[in-house]
């Protein structure tokens, strides 16, 4: 996933949230087409029992400054799926205790040779929003007393229908069901070994891909086509 979501609130989003059973809106969901990494993103959490929606900083770690916080050196908008039951990384406390979902209309990749951009791709679910799972953490500011959240949305190896447009990896895309949903959003649930068939390259609802010019514009320039989901996971 290559740093960029379309996160337009619409009223397939909101039938989402309603769908997820959201008891409170603590901020004002972003609304933007064009969401880039380090940018504020809307994600979904629990916590006690009770299921939110507040604003989060893409991007997982950060580094606090004398008035706030920046996004750190180290590149985090995305966890890879093999780091999260590393000790000491960055995703592997999160994994365990701060699991999220981010609501996405649909996301970007970016396909490079020689470090060079060689094509691009927006993808949408074919039948709505896109379950994105994520994690996130809070930081408290030792001066200020604020506290800020963060986010990262988890990767996996790349897809074989998905490689002709992204060759490295992928993003996490939950099934929409609610036994995945209430585990991956429970707090309670800090046995990870039920995640693990979920970080394993799968596509669990019809995608629509489409070749754009470049990712500030996305004025198309190949017709969309559907990417069919797997027809089986495991979970």
């Amino acid at each position: 996933m290559c740093g960029r979501m379309d996160m337009t609130y619409d009223e397939h989003v909101q039938k989402i949230y309603y769908q997820l059973q959201i008891a409170r809106m603590l901020d004002e969901p972003v609304n933007s087409r064009f969401v880039r990494a380090t940018d504020k993103v809307s994600i979904v959490r629990q916590k006690q029992g009770e299921r939110f929606v507040q604003s989060a900083t893409w991007w997982l770690l950060l580094e606090a400054q004398q008035d706030g916080f920046k996004p750190s050196r180290y590149t985090s908008f995305n966890t890879r799926y093999d780091k999260l039951n590393v000790p000491r990384s960055a995703g592997f406390q999160p994994f365990r205790q701060s699991r999220c979902i981010l609501v996405a209309k649909g996301f970007g990749e970016t396909e490079f040779k020689n470090k060079k951009p060689i094509h691009y791709h927006d993808l949408q679910g074919q039948d709505g929003p896109l379950l994105l799972g994520g994690l996130c953490r809070d930081w408290h500011h030792p001066q200020t007393g604020q506290w800020h959240t963060s986010c990262s949305v988890i990767t996996l190896p790349p897809h074989p229908k998905l490689k002709h447009i992204h060759s490295k990896a992928m993003p996490l895309i939950l099934p929409k069901e609610d036994g995945v949903v209430n585990d991956w959003l429970s707090d309670a649930v800090t046995d990870v070994e039920r995640f693990s068939p979920l970080l394993r390259p799968h596509i669990p609802e019809n995608l629509v891909a489409q070749q754009i010019d470049k990712p500030s514009t996305f004025v198309p320039i190949s017709k969309p086509h559907v990417i069919d989901a797997d027809l089986y996971q495991s979970h």
